[in-house]
């Protein structure tokens, strides 16, 4: 492929998947509309459809031979190479296109993945490395291991140094790792990345995607700026970390698929992996180096053990600390856990416990046949993990072994005293105690403030226990009570993010509008939601496993806020299949018929992020179906409105036009006592906007400016006030519209309305977009000073939004006034 053509083909890429996924906000979807434009004239140039991306040119939509059509939104890859190809041959015979296509090149170069991201100097530094242990003893072999990796020659150019530990949950890997990172640290100036995958079992795993988007915020790139799909996550990541010397930290990882995704693609990187699998596949694709870890020696585990009691505690017990050290068959989360319970317990013979644990052992038949120096599988009745935990449990308080069981009875990513209180039915202040006890034992560990997790042997342990002392009835009652508890935070958060938006289901009944409400309001809540986002996503799960479909629907409609803002698209995907499932089942039971088409629509925003429009479009398709059939008019209306959204995207203008105009038809059957009677204005309104811009796009500017003004009255005629922000958004749209009809100075009032209500709002990224835009008018007219100032003005928006490829392309549109 000829190097133009391949950068063409690029472009076109990033810019078709922000298309769908809304990455790079106002500018992604003005430079995806610059490319339908371009694609128009390919087709208009070379006589051809250059409009079905994918079709061989001069083949009709329909298949005859001439003619043409429209361009739609090259999505797949054939498409998208068939549309450079386009591009490439006209530029190559006109110079006049030919400079248009580069122009739109130096658009489309700020939304690639790694714009604006200045490299490896300057770049943010992430610390995500968990506290090293105070009592960390051993391991050095393991440590010289991986450095002596990184100091071999001949290393594969472009491959990092990665480090398999595996062996035994319990077995000290993770602390290995942490370790090993910490010791090694001098050696990665440019930071620490670090997660756990959660890989126990298939259920619980982290999906890749879950985890690039982590990193590539803590990495420095703003969440809107992040891609939905997985393939640009990758491409993103790789950019992120070229050149930069990292230290990698993969813990607790399933499977060779969960960690291939996350290898950078540098050599000055290091990647520490943890697993209880040797991941073989991974060790043969990449280079690894496999690296056991083996339980410590009696010696190591005397040290340890003294470390985590005390000098005094063992003084004068070394034959009791000797034989607890042995009973603990030298695993550290049994050494810890034993020590743990000695410290706390300081008239708890050394005797005793050695006793308790000789005699658990062996009178379970599992004393005999064990290898001196090697681990007890793990589950086996005689594990020294389970032993250990089996000692402190017998000795909680009943009210604290409760609640231990009680958090237990599913997998979640972390407990906090919410979701402990609400699982034991305690009472906040309660559980926030019987947790400190719990930590103090080393039963479960503190990973962050108020926040809590098991060691997954652990939860095993007391999962069981959950099994034989309380039955599957009470463990079903609890997560119900969490799964209810859950819902009431998330719909209480989800109506602070957008107050304004229509609702459905009993969890909102009660939540009135705050007046005179802080601005920052919104912002705390997005947050709040953010740091319970795993645990949502198996509150789902978890309510789906046990039936109980009510709650799962209503919690993917109170997921609404986040996903929408944040994305986090295959979780999203995940949860709200298993939503459109729950409401479909709870509909045929006498439950809420509307839910099917809600979570429906949602999901449709989920597989826009991701690229999949025919998905996307078939979930619409479904929902306006499924609303029809239970005369929901306001739900219709919504689901019609989101294709029309959808058609927008794909450039599929008429299809978008008529949508919208079939919305408001169904708008209209609502009646005087239907729900959603209240919402109708503000919905007419933004029908109003879209249509308008369908419109502009077909070319009508007339008829599209006179739908943004009756936008703009229905906005400020809105039943408690204007809606300030959306009659901003008109503003900007109509400014587009006068931009593109070529009349500059009626752009120019538009957008000056626009930047004063945007400023007004608050709404720092619509600010920074209104201000290019009317910088864009001033260098029509010839206004250098003034288009000087209006992107000066953007800089300190992009600064604070942490925009990097906007900040480049602005920087680079001020050089150019510069020469």
């Amino acid at each position: 492929m000829e190097p133009f053509m391949g950068v063409v083909l690029s472009a076109v890429g990033t810019v078709a998947s922000g298309a769908l996924s809304g990455a790079g906000g106002e500018m992604g979807r003005r430079t995806s509309e610059t490319l339908f434009g371009l694609l128009s004239r390919a087709r208009d140039e070379q006589g051809t459809v250059a409009a079905a991306p994918g079709r061989a040119a001069g083949v009709r939509a329909d298949g005859a031979p001439g003619g043409g059509r429209a361009p739609t939104l090259p999505v797949t890859e054939s498409e998208q190479r068939a549309a450079a190809l386009w591009l490439t041959e006209v530029a190559r015979r006109s110079p006049d296109f030919a400079g248009e296509v580069a122009r739109w090149l130096d658009e489309a170069a700020s939304l690639a993945p790694g714009a604006g991201s200045g490299g490896a100097h300057g770049a943010v530094r992430p610390r995500m490395l968990p506290p090293a242990t105070g009592v960390f003893t051993d391991r050095e072999d393991l440590t010289a291991a991986v450095t002596a990796l990184l100091e071999e020659t001949g290393r594969t150019r472009g491959a990092p140094a990665v480090a398999v530990l595996s062996g035994p949950g319990g077995i000290g890997k993770t602390a290995a790792a942490v370790n090993c990172a910490y010791v090694l640290a001098d050696r990665f100036p440019d930071g620490a990345l670090y997660v756990d995958l959660a890989g126990a079992s298939a259920e619980t795993a982290l999906a890749p995607s879950d985890v690039l988007v982590r990193f590539l915020e803590r990495l420095g790139t703003p969440s809107a700026a992040v891609p939905g799909d997985e393939a640009r996550q990758r491409d993103l990541y790789r950019d992120r970390t070229a050149g930069r010397r990292l230290v990698i930290v993969l813990d607790n990882a399933h499977s060779d698929a969960q960690v291939l995704p996350l290898l950078p693609a540098s050599p000055d990187c290091l990647v520490l992996v943890t697993s209880r699998r040797r991941l073989d596949r991974l060790v043969a694709g990449t280079g690894a180096r496999h690296l056991t870890v083996p339980p410590l020696t009696p010696e190591d585990s005397v040290r340890l053990l003294t470390r985590i009691v005390g000098d005094e505690r063992a003084a004068g017990a070394e034959a009791g600390v000797r034989a607890v050290a042995e009973g603990t068959g030298g695993i550290p989360l049994a050494l810890c856990t034993t020590g743990a319970r000695l410290a706390v317990r300081e008239h708890l013979a050394w005797e005793r416990v050695a006793r308790q644990l000789s005699e658990r052992r062996t009178g379970s038949g599992g004393g005999d046949g064990q290898e001196e120096g090697a681990a007890m599988p793990e589950g086996t009745p005689g594990d020294p993990v389970r032993l250990a935990h089996d000692g402190a449990y017998r000795e909680l308080a009943p009210e604290c072994a409760a609640l231990y069981r009680a958090v237990a009875v599913w997998p979640w990513p972390t407990v906090t005293v919410r979701c402990a209180a609400l699982a034991a039915g305690v009472e906040e202040g309660e559980a926030r105690l019987l947790l400190e006890q719990l930590a103090d034992v080393h039963l479960l560990e503190e990973v962050a403030p108020e926040r809590y997790r098991f060691h997954d042997v652990a939860r095993a342990f007391a999962h069981d226990l959950a099994v034989a002392e309380d039955g599957h009835g009470r463990m079903a009652a609890a997560v119900r009570r969490v799964a209810v508890g859950q819902l009431r935070f998330a719909a209480g958060a989800d109506f602070r993010v957008i107050p304004s938006r229509w609702r459905l289901g009993p969890a909102y009944r009660a939540l009135v509008r705050q007046e005179n409400r802080d601005p920052e309001d919104g912002k705390r809540a997005l947050q709040e939601l953010r740091e319970e986002r795993e645990n949502l996503a198996a509150v789902v799960r978890a309510a789906a496993h046990h039936g109980f479909d009510d709650l799962v629907w209503q919690l993917c409609e109170a997921m609404w806020g986040l996903h929408l803002r944040l994305g986090f698209h295959e979780q999203w995907v995940d949860t709200h299949l298993l939503g459109v499932a729950a409401a479909r089942r709870s509909a045929a039971e006498f439950g809420d018929r509307r839910a099917v088409s809600r979570v429906l629509v949602q999901l449709a925003f989920a597989y826009m992020g991701l690229g999949r429009a025919a998905d996307a479009e078939r979930a619409l398709t479904q929902a306006v179906a499924a609303d029809a059939d239970c005369g929901h008019h306001r739900g219709q209306a919504s689901a019609v409105e989101a294709l029309g959204l959808l058609h927008l995207k794909q450039w599929r203008w008429a299809e978008a036009e008529e949508s919208f105009i079939e919305a408001g038809r169904v708008l209209s059957r609502i009646g005087q006592a239907d729900e959603g009677r209240e919402d109708l204005p503000r919905a007419r309104a933004l029908l109003e906007h879209h249509t308008g811009r369908a419109q502009a796009k077909q070319g009508r500017f007339d008829e599209a400016v006179d739908r943004f003004n009756t936008a703009l009255v229905q906005f400020r005629d809105l039943p408690g006030g204007a809606d300030r922000y959306n009659e901003g958004r008109v503003y900007m749209s109509l400014g587009e519209t006068h931009l593109a009809a070529g009349a500059v100075e009626h752009a120019l009032v538009c957008l000056d309305k626009a930047v004063d209500i945007m400023s007004a709002e608050g709404a720092e990224p619509q600010l920074a977009y209104a201000l290019e835009l009317r910088a864009d008018c001033h260098r029509r007219s010839g206004r250098a000073e003034g288009e000087r100032a209006d992107l000066r003005a953007t800089v300190p928006l992009h600064e604070r939004g942490g925009d990097q490829p906007a900040l480049a392309r602005v920087r680079a549109r001020l050089a150019e006034l510069e020469e």
